[in-house]
């Protein structure tokens, strides 16, 4: 069996790197996905789909290293569901309740509009498929 799922949003938090005790670099940010469209009676709907990402090895260094709150960024991976099974549930400032998902990446790609501190728009750069998720410090 064989899923993947493709997300283009915008990070929303600066990326954070640890180790696992094997050494092995592991990093985590979110990004947010945006749509728009008119609901059946004309109105203006707003959705935003939220996304944790794990990057791993090489992978996640990078990302550390070049990815920064408001960025674009394509994401290719796969779901992770909380222990539950589900998407993980939280509450919003303005008390609604929302969800996030979790995506293991595999590539990542920078399309934000690079600047000379930034990695060069549109690199790609691929996880290692042999890491294992019971390595996470956290």
């Amino acid at each position: 069996m064989f899923h993947t799922i493709i997300i283009l949003g915008n990070v929303g938090k600066d990326p954070e790197l640890r180790y696992t005790p094997s050494g092995q670099g592991v990093t985590t940010f979110s990004v947010a996905s945006n749509r728009q469209y008119n609901s059946n009676d004309g109105q203006q709907v707003k959705e935003t789909i939220w996304f944790r990402i794990t990057a791993w090895g090489k992978t996640a260094e990078v990302c550390n290293q070049y990815l920064h709150k408001g960025m674009r960024v394509f994401i290719e991976g796969r779901l992770r569901p909380d222990t539950n099974g589900s998407p993980r549930v939280f509450q919003r400032a303005d008390g609604t309740n929302g969800s996030s998902y979790e995506v293991v990446a595999t590539t990542v790609k920078f399309i934000s509009p690079r600047t000379e501190s930034e990695a060069p728009g549109g690199e790609e750069f691929e996880s290692s498929p042999s890491t294992s998720e019971e390595d996470i410090p956290f």
